[in-house]
């Protein structure tokens, strides 16, 4: 019922038209839009419902996200009630959470993780740092590729502090935050954001510690993997009407095994990632430890992704590598999508860890 209302939904209120109009502003996604989602339940569903949200479990969320991606819906749900959201959860407390999350699952006010640094990979220390004044808190430093960075509400900020990894929430306004739009492959709205003596209360310090973003950073990668299972999907749609209609020779091309076999195989791979995508998610509802499965399901979706951008621009031909066809708009995403939340030599490497290597 969610697959089927969502699909229905993003159809109607969100066209390619609307998702190349959008490339083209400083927000980069549509406020009444994001209204209407907030309305259907979406920007809180993975958030408890005493907090506002909408009980869904990673199973819905990832579902949701399968569609979103289907439909390039250009919105902050993954970086707003995704990431901050599962980071507050897991690490706040639980004055922090009834102050932050019904706000955010209601769509009231969009958050951010600012936590990647240029040169900085999963594996190395970031560099901002949070320290105690006497009042409370001051951070320095800079973040990289902040989503929505220009027009969110909140930024929840991963500096060095005196326990080590602490995230702390601040107001995107306050004195001291100064944001650099990035260009993107994607047209999305990235930006560089700088911290200089921001201020920052000491009851907006919600987590020390490396385990609860490790924990969002799992959840998180499966909800990118919906979305990167729902662009394949649509573009083996695509292709597979474009090669009943297409005539070449004489016959469409699809009657010829180059093209069949393309298509097949891209079948095969959308299948194989779906499965290890929904064990992972079953895993992670069930409370088992699901880390490799989590890795398993992200490296297998990233190659997926590439090969479902090979097929998609390769049965299109040219014309699908000029801005004006669609299909340009699924093959950037893919590209951004492959490094989110860790590429596949970071998950290959857990899953190797795993293995006792």
């Amino acid at each position: 019922m969610l697959r089927a209302s969502a699909r229905d939904f993003l159809e109607k209120e969100c066209p390619a038209t609307l998702v190349r109009a959008l490339e083209k502003t400083d927000r980069g996604y549509s406020p009444d839009l994001w209204r209407k989602m907030a309305d259907l339940g979406w920007v809180g569903l993975g958030l408890p419902s005493r907090y506002g949200g909408g009980d869904g479990t990673i199973i819905d969320q990832v579902v949701l996200m399968e569609e979103i991606g289907r439909a390039l819906l250009p919105s902050p749900i993954l970086s707003s009630s995704v990431r901050c959201g599962q980071l507050i959860l897991n690490a706040g407390s639980d004055a922090q959470k009834q102050k932050w999350l019904p706000i955010m699952a209601s769509g009231q006010a969009v958050f951010a993780v600012a936590y990647a640094e240029a040169g900085i990979t999963m594996s190395t220390p970031i560099t901002t740092t949070i320290k105690h004044d006497g009042k409370g808190y001051v951070a320095n430093g800079s973040k990289f590729t902040v989503p929505f960075g220009a027009s969110v509400d909140y930024m929840i900020i991963g500096a060095q502090g005196e326990k080590g990894l602490t995230f702390s929430i601040v107001e995107s306004k306050a004195p001291g935050i100064t944001v650099k739009p990035l260009k993107s492959v994607a047209n999305d709205p990235r930006c560089q954001v700088f911290f200089k003596n921001v201020k920052v209360s000491a009851d907006n310090v919600i987590a020390s510690g490396i385990e609860p973003f490790r924990r969002m950073l799992d959840y998180a990668a499966l909800c990118g993997c919906g979305e990167m299972l729902g662009r394949a999907q649509k573009i083996l749609e695509l292709v597979v009407d474009y090669g009943k209609t297409r005539v070449q020779f004489g016959r469409p091309i699809g009657a010829f095994q180059a093209v069949q076999h393309q298509c097949a195989d891209l079948r095969v791979a959308i299948d194989a990632a779906s499965l290890l995508v929904y064990n992972a998610a079953a895993a992670m509802l069930e409370g088992r430890p699901c880390v490799e499965e989590v890795s398993l399901a992200k490296a297998k979706c990233n190659e997926m992704s590439r090969y479902s951008t090979f097929v998609g621009h390769g049965i299109f031909a040219g014309y699908s590598y000029t801005v004006e066809h669609d299909m340009q708009l699924y093959s950037s995403r893919n590209k951004l999508a492959e490094s989110s939340m860790g590429n596949s030599t970071y998950h290959l490497g857990r899953v190797a860890d795993q293995m006792g290597l």
